[in-house]
């Protein structure tokens, strides 16, 4: 049995149903929270796979922002170790996995924007 649990922020698709059961084969419970210092954009999903999940042909992305007013809500997740592994997958390239303090306090994984 895995013990590493991992805290998840999600403002998007891993919020879906469908997606978490195709993912995860399980559906997530998560908790309201909000992400302080990012705004969303949207990026063109070209993966098939991705494609097939979300059924959304556009996906938001979390950008770094220098107005610290800016804030995304979302849901904090608990995610096994392996869960985390396929979220890695599941995400396209221009999204890269970081750690961040959410406004409950919490650090969790979060994808946000790729810089180039």
């Amino acid at each position: 049995m895995e013990k590493t649990i991992h805290l998840l922020f999600s403002y998007g698709t891993l919020q879906s149903e469908k997606v978490q059961l195709e993912n995860y084969g399980r559906t997530l419970k998560g908790k309201p929270d909000i992400l302080t210092g990012y705004r969303l954009h949207k990026i063109q999903i070209t993966d098939s796979s991705v494609l097939a999940k979300s059924q959304l042909e556009y996906h938001p992305i979390a950008i770094k922002s220098e107005n610290k007013a800016d804030f995304i809500e979302g849901l904090l997740f608990e995610i096994t170790e392996s869960e985390l592994a396929k979220t890695d997958n599941y995400e396209v390239s221009q999204y890269h996995r970081i750690r961040e303090t959410v406004d409950s306090g919490k650090k969790a994984w979060i994808y946000v924007a790729k810089i180039e």
